[in-house]
């Protein structure tokens, strides 16, 4: 019948690393199949997998071996005649448990297959000896009639001649002892080779446990590495979370300079109308000394007049009527100048307390 498939699941595959014993290398680039067979020929039970064309896995499962759980979706186990150790990598705790239940199932098949060869050669090799102490001693009578009751025709007869004077009993108890002796010799060789395959087993046994303390060394260091890690994750996290705030407040902050930015230029052009308003006073403010000139002319004028009304008394009331209107436009005049000298303070008291407030913002941003 062959191998035949009994479980198959699927998996990523790995291999320790054969020189630093330390480390894991992937097998497969992605999760592949892995399949238990049975062979009934050989008895035997093995771990096929298979990745395209390339066997990765190809372990045959003896009674000392033993499949570890390292974590809740990795197992491993050692293959001492690969002379590795293969680890699997499951999408879920249930395959990884449904496998490890399955590994101890064909071991336990293994270990039972195994006592049952034992047996069955130690059974054979007792009978076999059993039965060759049984005919010693008809072997040995034989042996010591043949030769007395054959002695004339062994002298002058031929060797057909001598086995045709046999006697049948002879025969057939010769060649049951040539059939024991090779029982015998089959025992003894069935006996060495397995006290080879046991010494080998001892052997790989060892290896296993030398390899388990090893991967158990790992695990542990593994989980320190784990937590360590673990530890260096929350801090970059909580780094991360720093400086996404400080990336906030310099966001918020480049939000006030942008406003800032558009304020200050707002009040530039502010300061440049108010600055413009300035020149058009500044040059309306050119025309006072003439007026103030003109006042002066106006009050020699009426000195002037003054004087010429004590000496022209006649002329005063045509005069009067002039002077008295004189003064009227001198009044207003005077009225315009300090209404004019008012707003001029006022723009002035505005452009300085702009200017403050300018320099203040300035000082702030």
């Amino acid at each position: 019948m062959g191998e035949q498939p009994i479980y198959t699941t699927r998996a990523h595959v790995f291999q320790i690393d054969p020189t630093t014993k330390k480390n894991w290398v992937p097998a497969s680039k992605q999760a592949v199949t892995v399949s238990y067979f049975y062979d009934s020929t050989r008895n035997s039970y093995r771990i096929i997998s298979v990745d395209g064309s390339k066997v990765i896995i190809n372990s045959t499962i003896t009674p000392n071996m033993m499949f570890t759980k390292t974590s809740q979706k990795f197992g491993q186990w050692a293959d001492s005649r690969a002379n590795t150790v293969f680890g699997l990598g499951f999408a879920s705790e249930q395959q990884l448990a449904k496998f490890a239940e399955k590994f101890q199932e064909v071991k336990d098949a293994a270990k039972l297959a195994r006592d049952k060869s034992q047996e069955k050669g130690e059974t054979m090799s007792n009978h076999s000896q059993i039965q060759l102490e049984e005919m010693e001693p008809e072997l040995k009578e034989t042996g010591r009639e043949t030769p007395t009751s054959n002695q004339p025709s062994s002298i002058n007869g031929t060797d057909d001649e001598k086995i045709s004077h046999v006697g049948p009993e002879a025969a057939v108890l010769k060649s049951e002892n040539e059939l024991l002796k090779s029982a015998v010799e089959q025992s003894n060789t069935n006996a060495k080779k397995w006290e080879t395959e046991l010494q080998t087993l001892r052997e790989n046994n060892a290896r296993l446990v030398d390899a388990l303390q090893e991967s158990s060394a790992n695990v542990e260091s593994w989980k320190k590495q784990l937590t360590t890690c673990k530890d260096e994750s929350d801090s970059l996290r909580t780094k991360i979370a720093e400086l996404e705030a400080q990336c906030n407040e310099a966001s918020q902050e480049k939000q006030r300079n942008a406003q800032l930015t558009v304020r200050v230029q707002e009040l530039e052009a502010e300061l440049q109308d108010k600055e413009l308003e300035l020149e058009n006073l500044r040059k309306q403010a050119e025309t006072i000394p003439q007026l103030m000139a003109e006042c002066e002319s106006i009050s020699g004028k009426l000195q002037a007049a003054e004087m010429k009304n004590k000496e022209l008394e006649g002329r005063v009331d045509g005069l009067q009527l002039d002077v008295e209107d004189s003064r009227q436009k001198q009044g207003q005049m005077k009225g315009e100048l300090k209404k004019f000298m008012d707003i001029l303070d006022g723009k002035i008291d505005e452009l300085h307390e702009f200017r403050q407030g300018l320099s203040r913002l300035g000082v702030e941003n």
